[in-house]
This record gives C-alpha cells, sequence and structure tokens, in this order.
C-alpha cells in the first residue's frame, strides 16, 4: 500500500501502481472529468501514471496556471499531426514550449510552409482536436524507436532518438494513430486543448542551430486556456507592433543601425540628447546616494580576466584580440575588475567602507546575429553600474538602499508595478558552495524583507550571475510587458580572487563583500523600454526636442526666433520651423516625430505677443502669453529628481 496525501493535509491508503486518475475517481467522477494532470510532490506528470510510492497530490485543472504549458504543449503535437497530414512526407523535429506560446520545426523538401498556408493548418488542428483522442505513453526501447521512425523517413528522429543518454526512458506519445517522441507530460485528450490557439508567424532555423544541416521551417504559434485571453495577448501583440521602438526612433529620428557595426548603436542627435538626459538624471541620484564616479579601461589584458573567472565562464560572450607582441586582450564585458582594481589601489579601512563605486562604462558582450533586437538585444551598451564595497554586515542596509534607490527611480520614469526575485546559484559557476550558501542567505533576508514591505517578490532557480546570487527588479510597461532591468548581487568570490582587503576593526586584513548594482540595467535598452512604454509620447523633461516653434506665415518669423531664444535661456530645447509651407503640415510632421509640444505663431500672435499652443496627441489649442508659456513649460521640463518636495 502506499499513502497520497492531499493539498488540504487528508491522506489515503491505495494499492501501489494506482493512478492519479483512479485516484480521483475514487474521490468524485467530477473530479476525475475536470482533470486534466496531476502534480506529484510539486512536479506534474501524466494523470494516468501509475504511483508506486508515498506522495503528494494535487489533480490539475485546466483553469490552474500549471496547465497552459501543458495546453501549449498538447497544442504543439497537433500541429505536427495537422502538418503531416496536409502535407505528406513532411518531417517533424522538435516542438518545445516557449514564453507566450511554442514552435515546431519541420524539414519540408519542396518549399518552405508560409503564413498563408496557416489558415488549412488551423482548420486541420480543430478537427484533430475535436476527435478527442486521448493521450497515451509507451514505453520503447532505442532499437524499436530507430527502426519505427527509419521506415517511416523521419531522419531527424533517429538523430533525437541516438542522442538521448542510454540510461533515459524512451517515451512515445500517442494521439489516436498519430505519435510523437517526448518526454512529456501530456493533458488527458486532444480536447482538453480547447480552441483557444493561432499560429503567429514562420521563420527559418538550421537544425540544431548549426548553419552547415538542412534548414527547417519554424512555425511560431500560441494557445490559451480561454478565447478571451488569447485575444488580450493578440491585442497586446498589435499594440506592441505599434510601439515598436525601431520604428518610432526612425520617426523620431533618434537612432539607427547598419550591417558595418552589428549591434552596436549609430546615435542621433536626438536619440544622443534622450541617452544623456537619463544619464544626467542617474548622475544626479548617484552623487545624492553617495556614489563617486570612476572609468576604467575598455580593453584589459587576459591576465585580469583569468582571476575574475570571466575567461573561464563567459569566453564565448567576449571580444578577444590578440596584439604583436603576443598579448591576448578583451574588450571589457563588464565593469566588476577594473573596480576591484580601484578599489586595491591603496590601503583600505574598515572606516572607509561603504565605498560605492559608479561608473557609465561601455561593454561589449557576443550575442549571436540572430539574437540582435534593436537597442534592446545590442553587442556594445552603456550600464549604470556601480560596485559597493562593504563588510558583511554592511549588506543588508545597503542592498536595502539600493532597493529605495531603484524603486524611487522607476516611479519618477512611471513604472510603479515591479517584482524583485531573487535568482540562485547557477549550474557554471565559481567559489564554494559554502560561499554561495552564505551569499543566498544575505539576499534571501533582504527579499523576506521586501516581502513584508508588500513588494511582489519571487524565486528565479538557477538563474544567479556566474560570480554570486542577485536580486532581478523586473518591471511592468504600459501595455502589461514585463522587462527585467535592475540588480542587486552579493559577491564573496571576486574580490578574494584579485587578492582585495581592507584593513578591520581588529587590524587583520579581511575581504570585503563586493555588492553589483545596476539600476536602468544597460541604457541602451532603458531606453527602448522608455519609448516603447510612452508609445514615443514622451514626458517633456526626457523629450530630446521638447517644442518647435512653428509660424503660419513669415510674418511671425521674428517673433518665432524671439520666442525660442527665450525658451532656450530657459533651458528648454527648442527648434523652429519657418518653413513656407501650410501649418497643417508641419503640425502633421512635427506629430509624427512625437514633439510634445508645438508653438504656433503668425501675424496676429506677434502684435499680441501670445502663443497657440497644441499638445502631442490633442486637436485643441491653448491661448496663452509669451511669459505664460515659457513659465508653464519650464517648470514642466524639470525633471522629477528636480522638482521642488511639497
Amino acid at each position: 500500500m502506499i499513502s497520497v496525501t492531499f493539498p488540504d493535509g487528508a491522506s489515503r491508503s491505495f494499492d501501489a501502481g494506482t493512478s492519479g486518475f483512479d485516484i480521483a475517481k475514487s474521490i468524485s467522477p467530477s473530479l476525475a472529468k475536470r482533470t486534466v494532470a496531476m502534480a506529484l510532490d510539486g512536479e506534474v506528470a501524466d494523470l494516468n501514471d501509475k504511483i508506486h510510492k508515498d506522495a503528494k497530490i494535487e489533480f490539475i485543472s485546466r483553469e490552474d496556471p500549471r496547465a497552459l504549458e501543458l495546453i501549449r504543449h498538447d497544442c504543439a503535437h497537433v500541429l505536427a499531426e495537422a502538418v503531416q497530414s496536409l502535407y505528406p512526407g513532411t518531417q517533424v523535429t522538435i516542438g518545445p514550449v516557449i514564453e507566450n506560446g511554442f514552435y515546431y520545426d519541420f524539414f519540408r523538401k519542396d518549399q518552405p510552409f508560409t503564413p498563408e498556408e496557416f489558415e488549412a493548418i488551423e482548420k486541420k488542428m480543430r478537427e484533430i482536436i475535436a476527435k478527442d483522442a486521448a493521450f497515451t505513453k509507451e514505453v520503447w526501447t532505442r532499437d524499436e524507436a530507430i527502426s519505427f521512425f527509419e521506415k517511416r523517413g523521419e531522419a531527424f528522429k533517429v538523430e533525437l532518438v541516438q542522442t538521448i543518454p542510454a540510461d533515459q526512458d524512451l517515451k512515445i506519445y500517442k494521439q489516436g494513430d498519430w505519435l510523437d517522441l517526448c518526454r512529456g507530460p501530456h493533458m488527458t485528450s486532444t480536447g482538453k486543448i480547447g480552441s483557444a490557439f493561432k499560429l503567429m508567424k514562420v521563420a527559418g532555423a538550421y537544425w540544431r542551430g548549426d548553419s552547415n544541416k538542412p534548414m527547417l521551417s519554424r512555425i511560431y504559434a500560441t494557445a490559451f486556456a480561454k478565447q478571451e485571453d488569447l485575444d488580450a495577448y493578440l491585442k497586446q501583440i498589435e499594440e506592441a507592433e505599434r510601439r515598436d521602438h525601431r520604428r518610432l526612433a526612425r520617426e523620431m529620428d533618434l537612432f539607427h543601425f547598419q550591417e558595418e557595426g552589428p549591434g552596436t548603436v549609430f546615435w542621433h542627435p536626438k536619440g544622443w540628447t534622450l541617452f544623456q538626459t537619463l544619464i544626467s538624471y542617474m548622475r544626479r541620484r548617484q552623487i545624492d546616494a553617495d556614489y563617486v564616479e570612476v572609468n576604467t579601461p575598455q580593453v584589459l589584458d587576459r591576465a585580469l580576466w583569468e582571476p575574475s573567472g570571466h575567461w573561464q565562464t563567459y569566453r564565448e560572450n567576449m571580444f578577444v584580440t590578440k596584439t604583436e607582441d603576443e598579448r591576448v586582450f578583451a574588450l571589457k564585458p563588464m565593469n566588476c575588475p577594473g573596480h576591484v582594481q580601484i578599489f586595491k589601489n591603496g590601503l583600505k579601512s574598515y572606516r572607509d567602507l561603504p565605498m560605492k563605486i559608479a561608473e557609465f562604462g561601455i561593454v561589449h558582450r557576443y550575442e549571436p546575429s540572430g539574437a540582435l533586437h534593436g537597442v534592446m538585444r545590442v553587442r556594445a551598451f552603456t550600464q549604470d553600474d556601480a560596485h559597493i564595497f562593504c563588510t558583511e554586515d554592511q549588506i543588508m542596509h545597503e542592498a536595502m538602499e539600493i532597493n529605495d534607490l531603484i524603486m524611487s527611480i522607476y516611479k519618477d520614469f512611471g513604472f510603479e508595478d515591479v517584482v524583485v526575485k531573487l535568482s540562485t546559484r547557477p549550474e557554471k559557476r565559481v567559489g564554494s558552495d559554502e560561499v554561495w550558501d552564505k551569499a543566498e542567505a544575505a539576499l534571501g533576508k533582504v527579499l523576506d524583507e521586501l516581502t513584508k514591505q508588500g513588494l511582489k517578490t519571487g524565486i528565479n532557480p538557477g538563474e544567479g550571475a556566474f560570480y554570486g546570487p542577485k536580486l532581478e527588479y523586473t518591471l511592468r510597461d504600459a501595455i502589461g510587458r514585463e522587462w527585467q532591468c535592475g540588480t542587486t548581487q552579493v559577491d564573496f568570490n571576486l574580490p578574494g580572487r584579485f587578492g582585495a582587503f581592507y584593513i578591520a576593526s581588529d587590524s587583520e586584513k579581511t575581504t570585503p563583500v563586493m555588492i553589483h548594482r545596476a539600476m536602468f540595467g544597460s541604457l541602451e535598452r532603458f531606453t527602448g523600454i522608455l519609448i516603447e512604454h510612452f508609445a514615443g509620447h514622451l514626458p517633456l523633461w526626457l523629450s530630446p526636442l521638447q517644442i518647435v516653434v512653428a509660424t503660419i506665415t513669415s510674418e511671425g518669423d521674428d517673433y518665432a526666433l524671439e520666442l525660442a531664444a527665450a525658451a532656450r535661456k530657459h533651458g528648454l530645447r527648442v527648434e523652429v520651423d519657418l518653413r513656407n509651407e501650410k501649418i497643417n503640415l508641419k503640425v502633421r510632421e512635427h506629430s509624427l516625430a512625437k514633439v510634445p509640444v508645438m508653438l504656433v505663431v503668425g501675424k496676429r500672435e506677434a502684435l499680441e505677443r501670445t502663443i497657440s499652443m497644441r499638445r502631442l496627441g490633442s486637436q485643441n489649442q491653448t491661448m496663452l502669453t509669451f511669459d505664460e508659456a515659457l513659465s508653464s513649460l519650464s517648470a514642466e521640463a524639470v525633471p522629477p529628481d528636480l522638482k521642488p518636495v511639497g
């Protein structure tokens, strides 16, 4: 007999080998009917799996958040069956669940798939789902699987079977007459998938990511438990396309990319103004928080990257070069080792701690060409990086101060929905488990305190940096997307690897703790997030071009120039449009460029010393005097950290 414990703490005994379905049915036939899977000791499993030992069991319905991955996984199998049914000879490869959906890679000899074929594929998928065929699992031998897929001409499946370790079970899942090699788990039948799915796009993908291997057709799709969830997601996608920072950057004339500098930004004057506005803001906030700003070299000898652990754990992401004298250098992928060198330069006492070093450091990291995405994913970017050298006793205080600063900064930019997650030790790391235990315990206390304060918190297992665990700050934008930006990382490893120390109160040499900290993260990426969050309608203080003074007729030219000069003296960023064009054309063009304010003047305004003010996105005009307009706009353009309190 085995003992099964339910979520309410109650336990019951069953014969060993009883399935989850039988247990659900013994409780209530209706429970068995609405259950699609189960969780055994927290691990999701097929409902028909046999249970051979004592376990905690939970029954999972379609409405359970854990079922969403199963819905998408099952839908991927249905997609593969539909494709092979409609296009005989097509080979299936892999079809994993990914963020917001899933994809399946197909090998089709004659031609790749196109979006025009989606309607027919979706129709066939609905037919398969309507049959409500049961998902059943079988365990095959390696030879059985290879023989089966070879007979079907499934060369890619044969290769997959051959790469599965010999000590692992080889699982085959069937749905009616169709089957696939799969680790599982699955729901009970295809009918449980429902109708809230959609094929999204198709792209090329090399088998195994190797350009020397066959090109496959990758069909991306999504699926949800409810139609309203799918509708909301599709609306978000549509809105995201409208807000795409690459398109808006062209309209606003901010920056561009070109093949000669892949993954690097060509900043235009307006874009660089926006970028420098962000740096100026952050510089003020850091000075107020007692950081000192430094600058470290872009290129450093390999000898510095070896003790840091980067050469062993991060080499594939680094740009490396060798000089004629055979010295090997790397463009820095991180600022940390340089900051340790600054700390080491000169004897430090415990009285000097915490020592807060900040840098707007440009770093270079190799990203595959296919991963590059505007300013969101680049190879060269600027970090608002800082490192705090402190004692172990100071970790909690410093981490809480970092949190308060980060949350205040995000609020200034309109982000108030923020989640803080603790990312724990990754598989590839430096340092002993004992050191990692201590670092994770320190950040765990910080996370507990943040949770008590009412912040949204969570855990990201295995997602820490290779040198230490970290708190990750994820913010939600105007259309509900999440962006991970700020980090606080506790590092007991790096200072010691470089021999850094301070003189403690007992006169002993002591290794400092190093807290790595970023708030924007990548300034390039944060710029892109802001552009999309505001859909280009940046607040006046952030806008690279705040005001355009446009004339109706040439009789307003002198007045427009006078107004612009006065606005510049008030610190406003202004351009004048004196072109001999209709005012409606000027308004359309500057609205497309997302200029927040247009001041329209003509002969009457010049005589009366007034201004017609138009706001971006509004059809209304406000008549103001010369002084009223300048006073109002000057006050509005003050950055939030400089506005008077109260």
